[in-house]
């Protein structure tokens, strides 16, 4: 990016905070009446222009004022916005709301959806912790009818598996919660290498409980991200820039397709640290559903043992110092209950 004048910064950096909270063009009269700036209207234009010869702002229309671009969104991002912290009232807030839930992940994970989009009026979106690897917590075998009986694995962190097992011949409860202790005992904590290194005799029932733990690790190993939670569309919706667009239509396209969700967030490169931020900016050029969009993400967990996505995504004109505050916020809340669960 060129270096611009200190003025020139003030000047974009005045335009884009208008521009947030407007959603209209921003010409040099406002700026000087309502800044009071020590320049006059027409030096205001003069710099105007130059940003806009530099690609930092466009005029929309002949003789309106200017709105930023994407590059002038990335200037202010990278260069002007200066390091904001959410208020001590909101964070008080906002604790004592978890500290009112159970340790139950889901609804962790529920109500930072829901506070994250609130507070940023943004769609927020969430993906369960992934574990570096599927490890085992315990298992529950019940009996429903015949020859069937439904398997219940629980994952290190939360994460429920289940399945109706089809044995070869009917088995009693009591059976079955026998072989449901055994197993929790044996292989509680492992994971899927231990299982594979199994080498006790086994019943022709044990190998059928076996065998499916087996996939069900495998599945768990394999998968890009983890259950992911959205709240907030509304809000992007309810935009001047999405109401009845294709933008808006695209937009919701990604949102609502798992598939293009996990890409995006598997293959955005995100700091290594957690709370640390990434920001992308009308689709960085490799999403076009995203090209009238911002998202903002970050990792949360703890890594070594279990690291997931939280994140917002909203119209390029929105408002990045609290939603990238909020975003760090929630994400040590979300990463301090990771390390007491595990």
């Amino acid at each position: 990016m060129k270096e611009l004048s200190a003025r020139q910064k003030r000047i974009l950096s005045l335009i884009v905070h208008e521009y947030i909270y407007s959603a209209d063009t921003v010409a040099s009269k406002h700026l000087v009446e309502k800044y009071n700036l020590d320049m006059s209207s027409a030096t205001v234009r003069n710099e105007m222009s130059a940003l806009t010869d530099e690609g930092y702002l466009k005029q929309p229309h002949t003789s309106a004022g200017r709105v930023p671009t994407e590059a002038g969104y990335r200037y202010f991002v990278g260069q002007l916005m200066q390091d904001t912290s959410l208020p001590e009232a909101m964070r008080r807030t906002i604790n004592h709301q978890f500290s009112q839930m159970h340790n139950d992940m889901k609804q962790w994970l529920e109500l930072a959806a829901t506070v994250l989009a609130n507070e940023t009026h943004a769609a927020s979106l969430i993906t369960a912790p992934q574990p570096v690897e599927a490890r085992i917590k315990h298992i529950q075998l019940i009996a429903t009818h015949g020859r069937q009986a439904l398997a219940v694995l629980v994952m290190e962190g939360g994460q429920i598996h289940q399945h109706i097992l089809t044995l070869e011949e009917p088995v009693s409860q009591e059976q079955l919660s026998i072989l449901s202790t055994k197993f929790s005992q044996i292989f509680a904590g492992k994971n899927l290498h231990a299982l594979s290194q199994y080498h006790g005799t086994m019943s022709q029932l044990e190998k059928i409980v076996m065998a499916w733990m087996e996939d069900e690790l495998v599945r768990s190993d394999r998968l890009p991200t983890g259950e992911i939670y959205m709240d907030g569309i509304t809000n992007m919706l309810a935009e001047p820039e999405f109401s009845d667009s294709e933008e808006a239509r695209k937009a919701l396209r990604l949102l609502e397709e798992r598939s293009l969700l996990q890409d995006l967030l598997s293959q955005t490169a995100l700091p290594d640290t957690i709370g640390g931020v990434q920001v992308l900016i009308g689709g960085e050029g490799n999403w076009n559903d995203l090209r009238q969009c911002s998202v903002i993400l970050s990792r949360y967990g703890s890594p070594g043992i279990a690291t997931g996505t939280l994140g917002v995504l909203g119209p390029m004109r929105m408002a990045y110092g609290r939603s990238i505050s909020m975003v760090r916020f929630l994400s040590g809340i979300l990463s301090d209950f990771i390390v007491e669960q595990w």
